[in-house]
C-alpha cells in the first residue's frame, strides 16, 4: 500500500513558537495512491481466488514455517514421540506448558490472527451486492472452500483448548468481551460449515492442493465422531471411500520408480503427492523451491535457502554428529540424509512395540523406517561399517544422534544438504486415514466386523498380517494410526479427541504408559492447553475462565 503523507517537519518550528494549534489540520491528511482492501479486491472471482490463496498459505503456517514447527509440538510429549535432544519443549509439561508459553500461544494466534480473519472476510464479502458473480454456484464454490477452512480451524482449536470464542465475522471496532463457546456448540457450527462445503465443493481440485468434496467429507467424518454420531461419520467416510475418485495405491508409481522401494515409500517421495497416478491424496500442503509462495527464503548473505518442508530437520536423527569408536569424525552430511537435528524421536512404543505383531509390515521396511547408519567419512578407519551406538558411545536417549525414524521425511536436497529441509508436499488428508476414521466409528458403535474389514484393507496394502475382531479396540485403532500415519497425524489432537469421547485423560494416561521421559512431568490438567494469558488480559470486559489446573 502506498500512501502519500505530507511532512510535518516544516510545521514544527511554528509549533514551538505559536503552539501546536498554529499547524493546519490539513497537514495530516492522507492521499491514497493505491488501496488494497476487500471492497476493491473482493468484487469478482479472480479477487476471491487471491483471498483463497491467502487462506491456503495460513493453513500451511499451522505446521510449517519456522524452526519451532507446529508439527513438532503436535507430537512431542505424546505416547509416540519424545525429545531426541536436550530440548525441554513438552518434555516437562509443568515448566513448558503454561498460559504464557509458546505452544499455548501458537495455535491460538494462528487461528484468531490468521485463519479466521481471512475466512470470515471471504464469507462476508461474498454476500455483498457489489460482487460480480457469474452464478450462485460460482459464489458457493468459493464460500464452500472458506467454510471448510473455518471448520478445520475450529476443529483444531477445540481439540487443543476445549471451548473457545466463536468468531464468525470481521470486527470493525475493538472488542474486549469475548466469551468461550462450548465445545459441543463449536462442533455443531463446524458441522454446518462442512455440510455446506460438501454440497458445493468440486469432486476434483482445479489445481493441486485445493479443497474438494472428499476433503470436506473426510473432516466431516471426524466431526461426526466427535459429536458421537457414528452412523453419520460412517456415511461421510463412505462417500470418500466409495466415491470412485480415491483409492489406496497398491502398486509402485512416481518419481523414484527406478530406485529400490515399495508402494508405501513411493507415497512420500518428491512430486508423488500430486501426480495423477496417486489416487490416495485427498489434500496435501504445497511446497515449491524458489517459487513465490513456496515458503522459500534465504539467509542474510542470500547464500542458503530455508523454509519449505522441515520434517527432515526436526524428525531425523542428527547422524552427522556421530564420532567413530576412535573419537574421530565418523559421519559427514550427505545429500540423501540432509542435516537433521533430532528434535523429535519415537518412543519405544512407536519405534518397536507397535511392530512386534508383524515386524515384516511394509510400513516397517528399510524403505520406510531408518534403523541403521553406516560411517560415511572416507577418512575414518570405520568407513562403510555399521554404526554401533554402544561402541560409538552414543547416548541415544539424549543426543538425538541415533534413533529409528520414519523415512517419510526423505526428499531431494534442492536447497542444499545443509538446510535440513525438503520441498516435498505434505499430506494433510490421505485415504488411508479415511479408512481409519470409518473403522473407528464402527468400533465405537460396536460393529467390530466392519471395523476389521476397513483395518484389513490398510493392512493388506502393507502386506501385514490381518487383524481379527478379538484384537480390535480403540487402543488398536491408535496403534494402527501410529503405523500408518506417523508424522502426518498431529498425534496430540487425536489423543485429546479420544479423551473427550471417553470422558477420560487418554493423552495423559498414554504418556504415563509409553513416554519414559515425560511420564513424571505431566498431570491430568495437561490434557488441554491453557488459554493464553495475553488473551485473557486483553479481554478485560469479560472474565475468561482459564482451563482447570493452570
Amino acid at each position: 500500500m502506498h500512501t502519500q503523507i505530507k511532512r510535518i517537519s516544516l510545521c514544527l518550528p511554528l509549533a514551538l513558537s505559536l503552539f501546536v494549534s498554529a499547524c493546519r489540520d490539513s497537514v495530516l491528511d492522507e492521499k491514497p495512491l493505491s488501496f488494497l482492501n476487500p471492497d476493491v479486491v473482493l468484487i469478482d472471482r479472480p479477487g476471491f481466488e487471491t483471498a483463497i490463496t491467502g487462506i491456503h498459505a495460513a493453513a500451511r503456517d499451522e505446521l510449517f514455517g519456522a524452526d519451532n514447527e507446529g508439527m513438532h509440538s503436535m507430537n512431542l510429549g505424546t505416547d509416540g514421540f519424545t525429545n531426541g535432544s536436550t530440548s525441554n519443549l513438552l518434555r516437562n509439561y509443568i515448566t513448558s506448558l503454561t498460559p504464557t508459553s509458546q505452544p499455548s500461544n501458537q495455535w491460538w494466534e494462528w487461528a484468531y490472527l490468521k485463519m479466521l480473519p481471512r475466512v470470515n472476510m471471504v464469507i462476508e464479502q461474498a454476500e455483498k451486492p457489489a460482487v460480480k458473480w457469474g452464478s450462485e454456484a460460482e459464489k458457493n464454490l468459493i464460500v464452500g472452500e472458506a467454510r471448510f477452512f473455518r471448520a478445520y480451524t475450529y476443529n483444531v482449536l477445540i481439540n487443543l483448548y476445549g471451548g473457545v470464542p466463536l468468531v464468525t465475522k470481521i470486527e470493525t471496532s475493538p472488542k474486549t468481551d469475548y466469551q468461550r463457546t462450548s465445545r459441543d456448540e463449536i462442533l455443531e457450527f463446524a458441522k454446518q460449515d462442512l455440510e455446506f462445503a460438501t454440497a458445493w465443493l468440486p469432486d476434483k481440485p482445479a489445481v493441486p492442493g485445493r479443497i474438494t468434496k472428499a476433503a470436506a467429507n473426510h473432516l466431516l467424518a471426524e466431526v461426526y465422531i466427535s459429536q458421537g454420531n457414528n452412523d453419520k461419520a460412517i456415511e461421510a467416510a463412505s462417500r470418500v471411500i466409495d466415491g470412485g475418485i480415491h483409492a489406496l495405491m497398491k502398486t509402485r508409481f512416481g518419481s523414484k520408480l527406478a530406485l529400490p522401494g515399495d508402494v508405501f515409500s513411493d507415497l512420500f517421495r518428491d512430486k508423488n503427492q500430486n501426480t495423477s497416478a496417486n489416487t490416495e491424496t485427498i489434500w496435501a500442503l504445497q511446497f515449491e523451491y524458489n517459487t513465490p509462495g513456496g515458503v522459500t527464503y534465504s539467509d542474510a548473505n542470500n547464500a542458503t535457502a530455508f523454509g519449505g518442508n522441515s520434517s527432515m530437520r526436526g524428525w531425523g536423527a542428527g547422524y552427522h554428529n556421530i564420532k567413530d569408536p576412535d573419537g574421530k569424525v565418523g559421519m559427514l552430511v550427505c545429500d540423501s540424509l540432509g542435516r537433521p537435528v533430532g528434535w523429535v524421536m519415537s518412543t519405544p512404543y512407536a519405534a518397536y512395540d507397535v511392530w512386534k505383531e508383524d515386524w515384516n509390515d511394509m510400513r516397517n521396511s528399510v524403505y520406510n523406517m531408518r534403523r541403521s547408519y553406516y560411517y560415511n567419512n572416507p577418512a575414518s578407519a570405520y568407513f562403510g561399517k555399521k554404526v554401533n551406538p554402544v561402541t560409538a558411545k552414543i547416548d541415544t536417549l539424549e543426543s538425538g544422534w541415533y534413533f529409528p525414524h520414519t523415512r517419510k521425511i526423505d526428499g531431494d536436497p534442492l536447497a542444499g544438504n545443509n538446510t535440513g529441509r525438503t520441498f516435498v508436499d505434505f499430506y494433510r488428508m490421505r485415504l488411508a486415514e479415511t479408512y481409519l476414521l470409518r473403522a473407528e466409528a464402527y468400533v465405537r458403535k460396536g460393529d467390530l466386523a466392519n471395523a476389521v474389514k476397513d483395518l484389513n484393507v490398510i493392512r493388506a496394502r502393507a502386506n501385514a498380517k490381518p487383524v481379527t475382531a478379538t484384537q480390535v479396540s480403540l487402543d488398536y485403532i491408535l496403534d494402527e494410526r501410529i503405523r500408518e500415519l506417523t508424522l502426518e497425524e498431529p498425534r496430540r489432537r487425536t489423543l485429546i479427541r479420544f479423551g473427550f469421547l471417553a470422558k477420560s485423560n487418554v493423552l495423559v494416561d498414554r504418556v504415563k504408559k509409553y513416554n519414559t521421559k515425560t511420564k513424571n512431568n505431566i498431570g491430568p490438567h495437561h490434557e488441554l492447553f491453557p488459554i493464553p494469558q495475553k488473551f485473557i488480559d486483553a479481554n478485560f470486559d469479560f472474565k475468561i475462565e482459564q482451563n482447570p489446573g493452570y
